[in-house]
């Protein structure tokens, strides 16, 4: 792994964000793989403003977002695809065709997760995987149990994961899907480069157990281990167990 450390979260973002630019620079038609959540917003808002002074042409780029919940469409606002609309989509020029993303509301989802498997596939996989980490070790919805699954799979939401996104439900919990759609850990580490963010004291511990400790399904962010090329984006807070 490369761990790169920044003293600031917006320091992490511009770095990132100029990672991302540079990739698209050496590969104008790179597959991207983006997250959703807190941690990639900054990252969004330097794209964006990288993308309006000039610097980054996405109109050849093709992305696939890592997860959506089950249950709602990708108008309800609390979904993926609206967070994904209004933090980057909106002001960048992706091309629609070549936006890809789960769908929530189908009505097989696990036949849903195949046909995503399956576009993954056919685009050629992620050449750049970007990730945030959960609090509790997870990569996109893939929570800790006795067993991960490889490939887009339905995920039931363990508690804390349903209280990081209350806030896209109006902070109520409540509302927060029981069940997602997600890439397996089998599809993000076929991804040529995988890119981690992680600020702030909360990820420490996450961190220092993803990097330094045992490989176990208790914590699918150590599986990271496995991959031949890792960037780690870290602020000096999340990187305080290191």
């Amino acid at each position: 792994m490369d761990i790169l450390v920044f003293d600031t979260a917006d320091e992490v973002a511009a770095a990132v964000a100029g990672r991302i630019v540079d990739a698209v620079a050496a590969r104008p038609d790179v597959v991207l793989g983006l997250p959703t959540g807190r941690t990639p917003i900054a990252t969004y808002r330097a794209l964006r403003r990288l993308h309006h002074a000039g610097h980054v042409n996405f109109a050849r780029v093709t992305t696939f977002n890592l997860d959506e919940f089950a249950g709602i469409t990708p108008g309800h606002p609390g979904s993926f695809r609206t967070f994904m609309d209004r933090h980057l989509f909106s002001e960048v020029n992706l091309a629609p065709g070549r936006i890809h993303f789960l769908d929530g509301a189908a009505p097989d989802l696990d036949a849903e997760c195949v046909r995503y498997e399956t576009a993954v596939d056919a685009a050629g996989g992620i050449g750049l995987q970007l990730l945030g980490i959960g609090s509790n070790g997870h990569i996109g919805f893939n929570e800790p149990g006795t067993e991960l699954v490889t490939r887009t799979h339905r995920v039931h939401l363990a508690a804390s994961t349903r209280r990081d996104n209350a806030a896209l439900f109006g902070g109520d919990i409540a509302n927060v899907p029981a069940e997602a759609l997600s890439m397996g850990m089998g599809t993000i580490l076929g991804a040529g480069t995988i890119v981690l963010i992680a600020t702030g004291e909360r990820k420490a511990q996450c961190v220092g157990s993803a990097v330094q400790g045992p490989l176990t399904t208790q914590l699918p962010a150590s599986f990271l281990q496995l991959h031949r090329h890792v960037e780690l984006y870290l602020d000096r807070p999340a990187a305080s167990r290191l």
